[in-house]
């Protein structure tokens, strides 16, 4: 095991903390796994409970049956819950391996700590997603994902998924997991009758964007939500600045030890979120709101606030509630790509994002493995590609182009072809340990409580000492 390792594994810790504080008094972890199965209370449910029973290795393992594959996923709602229960539907009633899928939904961040608490006490799904990058890698190299490339041959894969989200899903030349759902690039989602009523147009530079701002400040509107609890989502921010300042070697550099993450593009990212905190860009008391919860989603709906930076996956839950609700209001939206800055040479095309919205590894061999890969490949499959392209999803297979029509992923999917790089998250890039230094330095920076360079040289640091182990 890398030593590495070791950062999961106090994460893991520190979380089971939390949870079992959250969790005193709380409800039955026996009946958690039987409910969660297919159930719309199972698909809700982010309790404590359950991740406790995920902590102390429950019937999660993945040993939970013979005949039985347990799933674990974030698909608690919406297009990505039915995503998922429609490729069981197809495997079930397809399948002659007999076997039958547990699927286990969590909230987002939820998720997160149950996965790292299952991982660090020795315990994992036979299936679950993750979101690529160094903490996938972390699970692979601690033996819980298992080499895919003989099934991709088996099952065709190799020929249906576009070739950048098979790479995010590689490491060390083999292929370890599978690309679902929906390719995932931060933009700017906007409300296009503010910006007509304001005579604002989308803005193309970073000054643009600013004077967009400040003239929906001067008329009593939010530029922006967020929802900054959770800290990717500023991290967002960050990213994108960071880029259209440098591009991407500065981060490329640092990350592998011959650069700095005191790099004069970080402090320009961190510097200009608080020049934008100061003005008055987002909500009040944004840096302890929830993202899963819907608080700047919220702020989105009103038309309080004219502008959200967050993943293409918001373009489904958009379409679906308005729709739920019987309004008008997706026909408002519209949706950009980051602004470039001012006088910089970075390819202002760069994307910040994923290949897939997650990326499902598998912890189980033989039959088994097999049965669960043939499961995972119902999830691009015709009948479910075509359901996520109408639930405005853009799920990373070739042609998928072909058959968009709505112009919001019509607008995405352009800017994907049209990239000349992908940036993958760095909280998903980086090891936990300077992902988190990353996380939780920015936040500080959002509460304008250290420094651009302070949280500069704080998640340098953490470099230096995850390079040195």
């Amino acid at each position: 095991m890398k030593k590495r390792w070791k950062s999961i594994i106090a994460l893991g810790l520190s979380a089971a903390m939390c949870l079992s504080l959250s969790a005193c008094g709380g409800g039955d972890a026996s009946s958690t796994g039987a409910e969660s199965s297919g159930s719309e209370s199972g698909a809700e449910d982010t309790g404590t409970a359950e991740d406790a029973g995920a902590a102390e290795g429950g019937s999660a393992s993945a040993d939970s049956g013979d005949k039985v594959i347990t799933f674990w996923n974030v698909g608690t709602e919406g297009a990505d819950k039915e995503t998922y229960e429609m490729a069981i539907r197809q495997f079930e009633e397809n399948s002659a391996s007999g076997y039958t899928i547990e699927n286990i939904p969590t909230q987002n961040d939820k998720y997160k700590e149950k996965l790292v608490i299952a991982m660090s006490s020795g315990e994992c799904p036979d299936m679950y997603t993750s979101w690529s990058g160094g903490p996938m890698n972390e699970y692979i190299d601690s033996g819980y994902a298992q080499p895919l490339d003989d099934l991709y041959e088996k099952y065709g894969l190799k020929d249906r998924f576009m070739e950048g989200a098979i790479e995010q899903a590689s490491y060390n030349g083999k292929i370890y997991a599978i690309p679902v759902k929906n390719i995932s690039i931060a933009g700017i989602y906007y409300n296009k009758d503010l910006f007509e009523q304001y005579g604002v147009s989308v803005p193309t530079t970073v000054s643009e964007l600013e004077s967009a701002c400040d003239t929906f400040l001067a008329n009593g509107i939010l530029p922006f939500t967020l929802a900054n609890g959770p800290k990717w989502t500023g991290s967002m921010f960050f990213q994108c600045l960071a880029a259209r300042k440098g591009g991407l070697e500065p981060f490329q550099k640092a990350a592998a030890g011959e650069g700095s993450f005191e790099d004069e593009c970080f402090v320009y990212a961190g510097e200009k979120i608080q020049e934008w905190v100061n003005k008055g860009y987002f909500p009040e008391g944004f840096n302890s709101m929830s993202e899963d919860d819907g608080q700047a989603t919220q702020f989105f709906y009103t038309e309080e606030a004219a502008m959200y930076l967050i993943g293409s996956w918001k373009t489904a839950a958009f379409k679906t509630d308005s729709e739920e609700a019987g309004n008008d209001f997706y026909d408002k939206v519209g949706w950009f790509s980051f602004p470039a800055v001012d006088g910089s040479d970075a390819d202002p095309s760069i994307l910040c994002g994923t290949m897939g919205d997650q990326f499902i590894s598998f912890n189980c061999t033989d039959e088994k493995l097999d049965a669960a890969f043939e499961f995972a490949t119902y999830l691009s499959s015709d009948e479910t590609v075509e359901y996520m392209v109408g639930a405005s999803l853009i799920p990373p297979v070739k042609g998928v182009e072909d058959l968009i029509t709505d112009p919001i992923s019509k607008s995405m999917i352009e800017a994907s072809n049209e990239a000349a790089a992908v940036q993958l998250w760095y909280d998903q890039y980086l090891s936990p340990a300077v992902a988190n230094a990353h996380l939780d330095g920015n936040q500080e920076v959002f509460g304008l409580t250290m420094t651009p360079e302070e949280a500069n040289q704080k998640m340098q640091q953490a470099m230096e000492e995850d390079l040195a182990e």
